[in-house]
């Protein structure tokens, strides 16, 4: 069974392209479902069908596992047994019987631009990294890109000429992306005046205070600690961030498919939640277009 799972990864890395987070989630969940079986039915997951399926996510269940974690599992457990099926290893795939939980959605947690305006213009500008903490706030907010997305930034993907930044993606798709001009004012006084002073060889846009590449850990440390410095109403993170981005560029007209494509979605089902509105945005488009408003 090894062989087997080892097999699978190599084809989630290879001929898939997962990226390694989606790899390792993926391996979580087989290692968790084959010691239910070996637990609850002595079998091997090759051995196993619908009925012991079910079983699993019965327990899952039982436990108060979520909705949304429940059907990722299972996610995982289709890909794994459509390649058993593929490589013969099994008759039939037992998980394309079930149907996924349905997932309740939240909406997405965003800042107002008043909000966030009021964050830009709280950031200090004494030191190296404060201007670096410009530049990364700036171009977040300006790109809706992924911390992921950040951290892999190189000097190399950004063209001031252009004022375009090249992301990599993920499954290593790329995608071109406009700077505005405010991120690209910030990001041009990091990097001539700044920058070197933390390091003139590392490749990555943003360094940390001992020259290496800034981790997605660490944006997220600056971005709570710059919220908590403005005294913002609430936690900024890298994905508030990218939901602001995607939410003030819908309220102000952009259509549903450019977004999509700014954010490096797949498809369209992912962005529309972002076609939630505020309060403001709603009462203002009722008062204008009802006739009786």
């Amino acid at each position: 069974m090894d062989v087997i799972m080892s097999s699978f990864i190599d084809y989630l890395r290879i001929e898939k392209r997962s990226s390694p987070h989606t790899v390792q989630a993926y391996q979580r969940d087989l290692d968790e479902y084959s010691l239910f079986l070996n637990g609850r039915y002595k079998k091997e997951i090759k051995e196993a069908g619908t009925a012991e399926l079910r079983g699993f996510l019965t327990e899952l269940y039982a436990h108060g596992t979520s909705r949304r974690t429940v059907s990722r599992k299972l996610s995982s457990l289709r890909a794994f047994y459509r390649f058993l099926h593929r490589e013969d290893v099994h008759a039939e795939n037992p998980a394309a019987l079930l149907s996924a939980p349905k997932k309740g959605r939240k909406l997405p947690v965003f800042f107002y631009e008043e909000e966030l305006n009021a964050l830009f213009q709280s950031l200090p500008d004494k030191t190296a990294l404060d201007v670096r903490n410009r530049a990364l706030l700036e171009l977040l907010y300006a790109t809706g890109i992924r911390v992921g997305e950040c951290v892999k930034a190189d000097i190399s993907d950004y063209d001031s000429d252009l004022g375009t930044l090249l992301v990599h993606g993920k499954g290593g798709k790329e995608r071109y992306v406009p700077v505005g001009s405010y991120a690209a004012d910030a990001l041009e006084s990091y990097l001539i005046d700044s920058r070197s002073s933390l390091s003139p060889t590392c490749e990555a846009i943003f360094l940390n205070y001992r020259g290496d590449r800034l981790s997605a850990r660490g944006i997220q440390k600056i971005l709570l600690k710059l919220s908590e410095d403005a005294s913002v109403s609430s936690r900024i993170s890298p994905h508030v961030i990218r939901h602001s981005f995607a939410t003030h560029l819908l309220n102000a007209g952009a259509d549903l498919r450019t977004v999509q494509e700014l954010l490096g979605h797949e498809g369209l089902a992912a962005t529309q939640i972002y076609t939630h509105v505020s309060k403001d945005r709603l009462r203002a488009v009722y008062n204008q277009s009802h006739p009786r408003a």
